[in-house]
């Protein structure tokens, strides 16, 4: 097949934005059609289909689970960096150190980062607690770290970034990296074994039992509309410790899936407490 640009019909962009909402719960907006053609017209050329309503025959005819997951990776959007919302790490080493005050060694330490991406949240997280608390390294202290991407989770699994990750980064933060020899950043093993990374679809079953004492879910929420958006921060209040935490995205708020938090910060919610909660594991 030849490069010619392959159009995108209105009722072919409409059949693709009702397929990611109904997989992924992914609301395409209109403004997002160049996006589309751009990230899907790639795959199409490669399975040498004519069109994009072709494509989504194949799809939903028969298509391989790896058709579907590739299908979801071209249109999730990756943008993330290492301190990203540097005060979300600073209320969090805030609150680990309260619980490190008030626990005995080796207690249980559980935090989620949803929408994880390339890595560079949970990476921070982990790397961030250990410099502040290296008692931590006695405590059982585990991050898991999901995004539905599974392209960008394997990179995240390979712990390895290119110096440029660490532009604007202070001189005491990069001591927490190795470099590698071709120049690279690397995560170091304690940081790196202290985290899970695994595909998870945030509309679909969460197997995960909790209860999580912090949970960052950044730049997620605005992928999805309204009523999915308070199903799903309904779903994390379930699994948040008593009084444990929830962090968003700064342009995102909890809307209708507020009730069970309180606002203590800047897109910060803690979940109230509630007695029924089920205690640690």
């Amino acid at each position: 097949m030849d490069q010619a640009e392959i159009l995108l019909s209105d009722r072919e962009f409409t059949r693709i934005k009702r397929r990611v909402y109904e997989v992924a719960g992914i609301s395409l907006s209109d403004a997002k059609r160049t996006l589309v053609v751009s990230r899907l017209s790639k795959i199409v050329r490669a399975m040498e289909l004519g069109s994009f309503d072709a494509y989504m025959d194949h799809l939903e005819r028969g298509g391989s689970s790896r058709d579907g997951q590739n299908f979801i990776n071209a249109l999730t959007t990756n943008l993330t960096r290492f301190y990203r919302e540097d005060h979300h790490f600073a209320h969090l080493r805030s609150y680990v150190g309260e619980l490190i005050a008030a626990k005995p060694r080796g207690s249980r330490l559980r935090i989620w980062s949803a929408g994880c991406s390339t890595g560079q949240e949970p990476y921070t997280i982990g790397m961030d607690l250990l410099a502040a608390f290296p008692e931590l390294r006695r405590w059982d202290l585990k991050i898991l770290a999901t995004d539905i991407d599974t392209a960008v989770i394997a990179r995240a699994a390979q712990g390895i970034y290119p110096e440029s990750e660490a532009q604007g980064l202070s001189t005491e933060r990069l001591r927490a990296f190795e470099r590698g020899s071709d120049g690279t950043l690397r995560i170091p093993d304690a940081v790196r074994e202290l985290i899970s990374f695994k595909p998870l679809n945030l509309i679909g079953p969460w197997p995960m039992k909790g209860p999580f004492d912090a949970i960052f879910c950044r730049n997620v929420a605005i992928y999805f509309d309204k009523p999915t958006q308070g199903e799903m921060f309904g779903r994390f209040n379930k699994l948040l410790a008593p009084n444990g935490f929830l962090y968003i995205g700064h342009s995102e708020n909890l809307g209708a899936g507020g009730d069970g938090y309180r606002l203590v910060g800047k897109t910060i919610y803690q979940s109230k407490a509630i007695a029924s909660k089920r205690e640690a594991a």
